[in-house]
């Protein structure tokens, strides 16, 4: 799509939002308002860039006459080179869902009672991290442990309307498997143990977006349980919803009402079928959309958390660092942009390869 289009694209998005008529509308009202913010730094760029390239063309002329002004010709042009380098990032073919919310879960997998307390550690860490980052945190389902760890978790991660990255698009890349090395506070003998957490993120998908027919569902309901299985609800408000045709089972007990657990699980649901759609209609999905399984299998890592060595190592692009402490402590950053970046290097590598074929 040429600048222009984008640009009217924009303008048109801007009357959209004027009319009183669309936010009686709150599905379209969001999907317009996700494409307003994807256009936003986009457009931006290209003004930048028209009025820099108007800037460089008068400097220019001026030079000719005064060359005190070609040092100012030298930094309109770096300038502008800045520029050029975010939108060729901005405009790489994206994921579509990257501009919406996430729904993040992690569950327990080898090592009982030290993964399950390794769960909880994950998500204290992206916790720190999503506050870091302007976000908000809405715990949906928890199953906890004896003793403080979750068997599993799952919460949504909302974005900030001023903010230019959305949280799928940013923790789309800790879907996997995590590996920890470390002396369990549960081994009496000081012996390093291997365990794993499964980690799931999904977009966060409105009603309106996937259809779901009631009689395709089994909904049960119970009795919410507290650590150790025991009851911490004297009603049957915890919803187990049962998608028939593909056996995605999806369960919410964190509301104080059935009806609310019941929304929940549905948003969760809607979540994962729409990951399902997406991967089995792409075969050739990316290396992080690949990398997101749902058994929790120490032979599938994507990354390893070495407690005695206070080193972090992502197997999907070599990356290694020796501050574990930090990274735990919610520094998640430099690790994420630097499969950002990875990431960015092969979607142009693709496009490249696309328009050459």
């Amino acid at each position: 799509m040429a600048g222009h289009d984008f640009i009217a694209e924009y303008k048109d998005l801007e009357t959209q939002m004027s009319d009183p008529a669309l936010h009686a509308d709150m599905a379209r009202s969001r999907k317009v308002g996700r494409r307003y913010s994807e256009l936003t730094p986009i457009v931006n760029g290209l003004n930048e860039k028209a009025q820099l390239e108007g800037d460089i063309e008068a400097a220019q002329e001026l030079a000719e006459e005064d060359q005190s002004f070609a040092d100012e010709v030298v930094a309109l042009k770096a300038r502008l080179a800045e520029v050029d380098e975010k939108l060729t990032r901005l405009l790489a073919p994206r994921d579509p869902n990257d501009s919406r919310d996430a729904i993040m879960e992690i569950k327990s997998g080898e090592g009982g009672e030290e993964s399950a307390l390794f769960a909880k550690d994950l998500f204290e860490m992206y916790a720190k991290y999503i506050e870091s980052r302007g976000w908000s945190i809405d715990v949906m389902d928890s199953q906890e442990t004896d003793l403080g760890g979750y068997k599993s978790l799952t919460f949504l991660v909302k974005g900030s309307s001023s903010a230019e990255e959305a949280p799928f698009g940013v923790l789309k890349f800790e879907g996997g498997v995590h590996r920890v090395q470390r002396v369990p506070v549960t081994e009496s003998q000081g012996r390093i143990h291997t365990s794993a957490a499964g980690v799931l993120v999904m977009p966060d998908v409105d009603d309106a977006e996937v259809t779901i027919d009631e009689n395709d569902l089994r909904i049960d309901v119970y009795r919410s349980s507290g650590p150790g299985g025991q009851g911490v609800n004297t009603t049957d408000s915890a919803v187990r919803i049962t998608h028939l045709p593909t056996g995605t089972v999806v369960s919410c007990q964190n509301e104080r009402s059935q009806l609310q657990n019941k929304e929940s699980a549905m948003r969760m649901l809607r979540a994962r079928l729409t990951t399902l759609a997406e991967e089995e209609a792409a075969a050739s999905a990316s290396q992080a959309r690949k990398s997101q399984v749902r058994t929790v299998d120490r032979s599938e890592r994507i990354r390893t958390y070495n407690f005695p060595e206070n080193r972090i190592a992502d197997h999907r692009i070599n990356f290694k660092a020796h501050n574990l402490d930090q990274v735990l402590a919610g520094d998640l950053q430099p690790l994420i942009a630097a499969l950002q970046e990875a990431d960015l290097a092969d979607r142009l590598a693709a496009a490249t390869q696309a328009d050459s074929d």
